[in-house]
């Protein structure tokens, strides 16, 4: 009788793996058959080259450089769920934006948020904005500059006209809206498959 116990215990295991495997594989054919971002607008990035979009990483970094020498980079990953309203992306955009200047070593640097608007297309918002003397500023505690809703409502403006003229615009937060969640949602499946090939083989 005391070997009826090892049995069992395997049994029990592969009826496990077993409901665990049709649980995975249910979630994979979800995954693969919802293609819940086919109807979004894709947006387009303009004259933005993409300098970074590993597809195990989470973010991605584009680039733009003008023929005056100034350049703009993009990194931008998906931030928290929103959970206001009913929307076709779950999470907002972290997008930030450095811009330098030829023969400068200072930045400018825009931290910003990317929504979906209420009804169609997307916008964003700039939360916060940084003259940094240079990129060795980047990790020291120096004075950067006022709350950004701390300054003057039309200078507001002009800064975020100031980004959409460099080409920020909604073309761009679209596609970044929609390339992100595209992205994770990959990851998702990805790893997904990976976990179910590891129960099976066990």
């Amino acid at each position: 009788m005391p070997k009826a116990s090892p049995i069992l215990r395997k049994g029990q295991k592969a009826l496990q793996d077993l409901s665990l495997l049709k649980i995975l594989n249910s979630e994979i054919t979800h995954e693969l058959s919802s293609n819940r971002f086919q109807d979004n607008q894709s947006g387009t990035l303009g004259d933005f080259k993409v300098e970074y979009d590993a597809p195990q990483s989470q973010d991605v970094v584009l680039r733009r450089k003008f023929e005056s020498g100034e350049e703009v980079a993009v990194s931008a990953l998906l931030g928290p769920e929103t959970f206001v309203r009913e929307s076709r992306f779950p999470r907002e955009v972290l997008m930030k934006v450095c811009l330098t200047k030829p023969g400068l070593c200072s930045i400018l640097q825009f931290d910003c948020r990317v929504t979906e608007k209420h009804i169609e297309g997307s916008d964003f918002d700039i939360r916060n904005a940084y003259y940094l003397q240079s990129s060795t500023c980047l990790g020291r505690p120096l004075y950067r500059g006022p709350m950004f809703s701390s300054l003057d409502p039309q200078l507001q403006v002009a800064l975020k006209e100031y980004l959409v003229a460099r080409g920020i615009g909604e073309h761009l937060t679209n596609y970044l809206l929609l390339h992100l969640h595209k992205k994770e949602q990959d990851q998702y499946v990805n790893w997904l498959q990976k976990l179910e090939s590891m129960v099976a083989k066990s």
